[in-house]
């Protein structure tokens, strides 16, 4: 089990801290939705999660077959919708090294599918992952 605490800063503001490292991180409420979108909003978090787990997940995997994926990059874009006010859809982009074999390169893909927050994510969300070589 994983705590983080939270403090309201005031003015669309907190200050998230992971417990166990005592890792701090701000979060802002977003310029479309009353904020000053100085930093990272909860929404632009749960969109970084998603990137981050499917890229850690690849790492991961790509140790335990000794395939190196230093300089592995990648992207997301989130397109907020309303009524209700949510993530409507998140574009992922990730760039695999391209001296990947084809066999390798479909297996890190498929593993990296297999990320825990895209299992956590709604249903209702359009999410599209490119994978680019």
């Amino acid at each position: 089990m994983v705590r983080i605490d939270v403090k309201y800063e005031g003015k669309l503001r907190c200050t998230a801290t992971h417990v166990t490292s005592g890792k701090k991180l701000i979060t802002d409420a977003p310029l479309d939705n009353h904020g000053k979108g100085e930093s990272f909003s909860p929404t632009d978090l749960l969109a970084t999660s998603m990137l981050t787990c499917i890229m850690t997940i690849i790492g991961i995997r790509a140790k335990k077959r000794e395939i190196n994926v230093d300089g592995m990059l990648g992207s997301i874009e989130k397109t907020m919708t309303t009524n209700p006010r949510r993530i409507g859809k998140l574009e992922v982009r990730i760039n695999l090294p391209k001296n990947l074999s084809l066999e390798n390169r479909e297996w890190l893909i498929k593993e990296g599918c297999d990320c825990p927050v895209c299992f956590s994510i709604n249903q209702t969300m359009d999410v599209n992952i490119i994978f680019v070589e």
